[in-house]
């Protein structure tokens, strides 16, 4: 067995989430400001509690109803009751005996000890510890009232979308820098909409809306988005090649260090105690892509040094002395760099283990590549991605890079390896910085080496986010100098909150709601990240809005992902979920590390857009606006002539199924449609159920708990709406 095969992929969950946590821990209000949670709430001039009569008073003036202060149930205020709200600080009120489950809506008036209206979160809770999502006030949630006072209303559908018993609702600031006193009174619930019973929420027998828009003008799905990333080059596993996966990256750690010249050697760093292994060639890699008919993303290394041989590693112990471990069954000798009690050994020259690897190390490689293709008649490289994870060099490979990248080497990096693959292949798409994640959006490693509270580096730099910095830079160079060196940014998606990602992640009834939930920080503004984040990432609009402020044109690529827990069925509506909001919000390529084996329920979420059928059916190629309950999402898509749409709709609750009424809005009416179900416990993947025929514009369609629904749609006519190109 080759040694490159025998090496362990490299994990990312509990050192990132470590990592990400403890470079953050000092963030405070610095990327609140950057994210706009400075600023006062717009006030709503309507009353939002119009027409939603109380039918559960839990505080007016005083506790009603049995419900108490949660820190001290005999308190017994009169009159508005003000508590402290800040980074550590919250309010939760209780109720003992509490049978329902369902309300309308929670609605209570609020107000600051100043002119500023407070930024509130608001969550419900249970003794049991069942999970609930937060909920951040938005605008179109609150009311100015003529006393001062604010006015909220929050739907259930968001604060309790599993229809979970529940005993507390938790008031709280989502200023995490900010202490202050918030006063609240008038608390209670509203009765549901429609004939729902309080005590037996019917969300399996009474319809809930969905809407396609085909008014709309309908976006470009760019196929890349259901792309897989696997830096082990052969594997008897061929899951991957069952997927209908459109594209394969050649990425991770050990790709920075991959010597093409040689041609089967790279070295491991960190993942693999710093040896240098040999694998098999990137042709064959390249190769197995194009018989498969997938496109190549093909990382580059860009740190200087690449591996010399297959044989070397960087921490010998008959030169660096005993280590805290060392490859015993493989390589004996090979240390993993910490002396015994675990602190790092300085390392030697990287001659020990590397060759120097300049811009036109790379420029080479990339012509050997072009001149391969031209003898072929093809083109087997689509994009090239400018290292991987750059700003964790001084870690993962610190052998050779011991020195944090900062904001000044990453755009330089950037501008002479992006000119030499420009010049090697001009046509070619180059991707970068390969942000690891959150934190690197905003500072460099030398920030984060240094404190971001004290961010030496981006306070040299104007005191200006990285990502906005580094994307205006290259505009500048770019029109000084002529030299289009980036298409595409490139950055890594994982969910930070403890125990959701890995293939091991949990799957309690708790984190299993929570790995669903934080999908919503790739594009809702409103949703607070449940980890040491703790502020909204809705990362795609943000990386749009940056690129459009500071570097328009460029597109986005998602160069790893994953939300972990691939076999339970939380892991599959997870990645169902991500594969539509990245067709929706436009994303250029997205590839999941590393692929879902055969027949978990995150392959069949890849089925659900790339092979519904068995036969190639698959989402379509434009994207439609669409409306969906909290509990559910709906995706739409359409083919250039209009007539034929296909729909993946997710129940994410676990208990309730859900009959939905999907109006196609503006649309020709439907000639005939059939469905293709997955939920959870089917062994044989998607279900077809019979065709369906007499629906003129709206389709019912039961969908069972926890559950992925593909609806294969014919229409009698052509949607009128246009295409956006």
């Amino acid at each position: 067995m080759l040694d490159g095969m025998r090496r362990p992929l490299r994990g990312v969950s509990t050192a990132r989430v470590a990592l990400g946590a403890a470079l953050f821990a000092l963030l405070g209000s610095v990327a609140c400001r950057e994210s706009g949670g400075g600023s006062a709430l717009p006030r709503a001039t309507r009353k939002v509690a119009e027409a939603a009569p109380l039918v559960e008073t839990a505080y007016d003036g005083e506790f009603r109803g049995g419900w108490a202060d949660a820190r001290n149930a005999a308190t017994a205020p009169k009159g508005p009751v003000a508590v402290p709200l800040g980074p550590h600080s919250e309010w939760t009120i209780r109720k003992g005996s509490l049978k329902n489950r369902t309300y309308g809506a929670l609605l209570f008036r609020f107000r600051g000890s100043g002119s500023r209206v407070p930024h509130l979160e608001v969550h419900l809770g249970s003794a049991s510890g069942d999970p609930f999502p937060r909920v951040r006030l938005r605008a179109a949630q609150l009311a100015s009232l003529p006393t001062g006072w604010m006015e909220a209303l929050v739907e259930f559908s968001e604060l309790n979308p599993s229809h979970l018993r529940f005993d507390s609702v938790t008031f709280l600031s989502s200023d995490v820098a900010t202490d202050e006193n918030v006063s609240f009174d008038g608390i209670g619930f509203t009765a549901p909409s429609g004939t729902d019973a309080l005590t037996n929420p019917a969300s399996s027998r009474v319809a809930r809306r969905m809407e396609v828009d085909c008014r709309a003008n309908a976006k470009p799905i760019n196929p890349l988005v259901y792309g897989t990333s696997y830096y082990v080059i052969t594997d008897k596993d061929d899951s991957q090649w069952q997927l209908g996966a459109t594209g394969r990256r050649w990425g991770g750690d050990s790709t920075t260090r991959y010597n093409w010249q040689l041609g089967n050697a790279w070295n491991s760093g960190k993942d693999w105690y710093w040896e240098n292994v040999e694998v098999p060639s990137y042709t064959t890699f390249l190769d197995a892509n194009a018989a498969h008919h997938e496109e190549t993303a093909l990382t580059v290394p860009t740190i200087g040094w690449v591996a010399k041989d297959t044989t070397s590693f960087s921490f010998p112990v008959s030169e660096f002395g005993p280590q805290k471990d060392t490859d015993a069954r493989w390589r004996p000798q090979a240390g993993n760099g910490m002396d015994p009690s675990g602190k790092p050994i300085a390392p030697g020259p990287p001659t020990k283990t590397s060759v120097a690897a300049p811009p036109e190390f790379v420029a080479k490689w990339v012509r050997a590549i072009r001149e391969r293709d031209r003898a072929r008649n093809s083109r087997s490289v689509r994009i090239y991605m400018l290292d991987n994870e750059t700003a964790l060099w001084n870690t993962t490979h610190r052998d050779v890079h011991p020195e944090p990248l900062g904001y000044d080497e990453l755009l330089q990096r950037t501008l002479s390896y992006g000119a030499a693959v420009r010049g090697a292949d001009p046509d070619a798409l180059i991707a970068g910085p390969a942000a690891w994640g959150w934190p690197e959006l905003f500072f460099s490693a030398k920030d984060s080496s240094a404190g971001l509270d004290a961010r030496p580096d981006r306070r040299a730099h104007g005191d200006t986010p990285l990502l906005p910095w580094y994307l205006s830079r290259l505009r500048e160079e770019e029109r000084r100098t002529g030299v289009h060196v980036l298409d595409l940014v490139d950055v890594h998606f994982y969910p930070q909150a403890e125990g959701i990602y890995g293939e091991d992640g949990k799957v309690d009834p708790k984190s299993a709601a929570l790995r669903i939930r934080s999908t919503r920080g790739l594009w809702d503004p409103e949703y607070t990240d449940e980890s040491w984040v703790r502020e909204p990432i809705f990362l795609l609009p943000r990386l749009r809005r940056w690129i459009d402020e500071n570097f328009p044109g460029r597109g986005i690529v998602i160069g790893e992902w994953n939300f972990g827990a691939e076999r339970h069925m939380s892991g599959g509506l997870a990645t169902a979920e991500a594969l539509g909001r990245f067709g929706q919000y436009g994303v250029s390529a997205a590839f999941y590390w590393t692929f879902p084996k055969a027949g978990t329920p995150a392959f069949q979420a890849f089925r659900a857009f790339r092979n519904f059928d068995g036969s190639g059916g698959r989402f379509l190629d434009y994207s439609l606006p669409t409306l969906a309950p909290g509990n559910a999402s709906l995706f739409a898509s359409r083919d250039a002539g209009g007539r034929h749409m296909v729909l993946v709709a997710l129940n994410l609750s676990p208990e309730e199924a859900l009959t939905a009424d999907i109006e196609l809005t503006a649309c020709p009416t439907i000639a005939r449609r059939t469905a293709y179900v997955f939920a959870e416990g089917e062994k044989a993947g998607f279900r077809r159920e019979p065709l369906v025929t007499g629906e003129v514009r709206t389709l019912r369609q039961t969908l069972p708990p926890w559950s992925m629904t593909v609806l294969d749609v014919e229409l009698a006519g052509a949607i009128s709406g246009g295409i956006e190109h």
